[in-house]
């Protein structure tokens, strides 16, 4: 299945929309999903018009194939930069290349990467224990596994 062809037809078919294409897959039985977001939700029929849209695209009798038209989940992680900026001020969940967790609120997201602020104990000098301090941090996107929105259900 050309993956490329799909995903075009489906941002043809989100255009003039708020919606957009965040992931393509096809796996070698041709189980395709297709993974949309919004700015603002997505609906059950607009995943549906979607792989109408699809369906209507491409042939069954030349290449039969399966086809799953998802909206992305809370929870799942981020892909594109429009994904991060529209969470902007919310509580992420950062996985770091070093293997560092951190629970953060997401302040700005660029090409370059994703600003964080969180409480963060660090040493003081005078002081046996460590303070909690608020900190703003920068992490470029190479330093960083994965960002997922988190929620807190408490």
């Amino acid at each position: 299945m050309d993956i490329t062809k799909l995903r075009q037809t489906a941002e043809q078919a989100l255009a003039g929309s708020d919606m957009f294409v965040v992931e393509c897959t096809c796996s070698p039985a041709n189980e395709i999903t297709l993974v949309i977001d919004s700015d603002t939700s997505v609906s059950i029929d607009a995943c549906a018009d979607i792989s109408r849209a699809i369906e209507a695209a491409f042939d069954r009798d030349m290449e039969d194939f399966a086809l799953t038209v998802t909206s992305a989940g809370i929870g799942e992680q981020l892909r594109l930069l429009r994904q991060y900026r529209k969470i902007i001020g919310s509580s992420v969940e950062t996985l770091l290349a070093d293997g560092t967790k951190i629970l953060a609120t997401l302040e700005s997201a660029d090409e370059n990467g994703i600003t964080l602020s969180y409480d963060e104990k660090v040493a003081t000098e005078g002081k046996k224990r460590k303070e909690l301090q608020h900190v703003v941090k920068c992490y470029p996107f190479a330093d960083i596994k994965w960002v997922r929105e988190y929620l807190d259900y408490k």
